[in-house]
């Protein structure tokens, strides 16, 4: 095969699953389960593959913000915002100083942890719903034990950060933080801003493969705002269903790579 052919063919495969990876994102969550092996399949190292994943894919993740700021909790931001950030830039760094082939017999640990945080978070969020619907007095959590349970989750995001999502509203819930809305907002931001530090941190570093992650992010976000349009008429426990196993059948083959 030539290799201008080939390169074609790259750019074709990074479209078509940048498209599915930014549906996925819209709908249920997930899309790094697709995107990132996709980068990877196309010959990008894995340090560089999983850093050029992330700076494709956060656009969605502000937009995302933006649209639930007006349910954030304000005495928490400072909390949530500093865990973020020192959490997002230390999981960065480590990555970022982590050996290629060290992450490359990481990535299919790291999947399968992802497809099974992503496949309880449903049950953790029915949990969550039921518990916010009812009557409760709003107090204020305790600041100091809330940000050392949140820093090493900020980290993981910076480090990978798939399926990570419920496990911030998991521990807001059990500090105390009961209203739904306000759960997935402040989810929302800690996600946001621990990626986006990771993201600074990359692009500084040099370790950003551009024209690869140019692509991607507009045909992520294309797809993105079509799936939005689209999330609510397609049941979200089949959705989750699709992500989980997606993420298992891509764990099961770097796996079988490895052996």
């Amino acid at each position: 095969m030539s290799l201008s052919v080939s390169t074609h063919l790259h750019y074709l495969w990074l479209v078509t699953t940048s498209l599915i990876a930014g549906a996925m994102n819209a709908m249920a969550g997930g899309g790094s389960f697709v995107s990132f092996p996709a980068m990877l399949a196309i010959g990008v190292a894995p340090i560089q593959a999983n850093a050029t994943n992330t700076v494709a894919l956060w656009p969605g993740q502000l937009t995302s913000v933006a649209a639930l700021r007006g349910d954030l909790r304000r005495d928490l931001l400072p909390t949530i915002c500093i865990a973020a950030i020192l959490g997002g830039v230390s999981g960065a760094l480590v990555l970022l100083n982590t050996r290629q082939i060290t992450f490359l017999h990481i990535v299919p640990w790291l999947l399968l942890v992802a497809s099974l945080l992503f496949g309880i978070s449903g049950p953790v969020s029915r949990w969550l719903k039921a518990r916010s619907s009812r009557p409760h007095i709003e107090k204020a959590p305790k600041i100091w034990p809330l940000f050392f349970v949140l820093l090493p989750v900020c980290f993981y995001i910076g480090y990978f950060g798939a399926g990570a999502g419920f496990l911030i509203m998991s521990a807001l819930a059990l500090f105390g933080v009961e209203e739904m809305r306000q759960l997935n907002s402040l989810k929302v931001l800690a996600a946001c801003l621990s990626n986006f530090c990771a993201v600074v941190t990359f692009v500084l570093r040099g370790a950003v493969i551009w024209h690869y992650c140019l692509i991607s992010m507009v045909f992520a976000g294309v797809s993105g705002y079509m799936g939005a349009r689209y999330a609510r008429r397609i049941n979200a426990d089949v959705l989750r269903i699709i992500v989980v196993l997606t993420g298992m059948t891509m764990a099961a083959y770097f796996f079988w790579r490895q052996s």
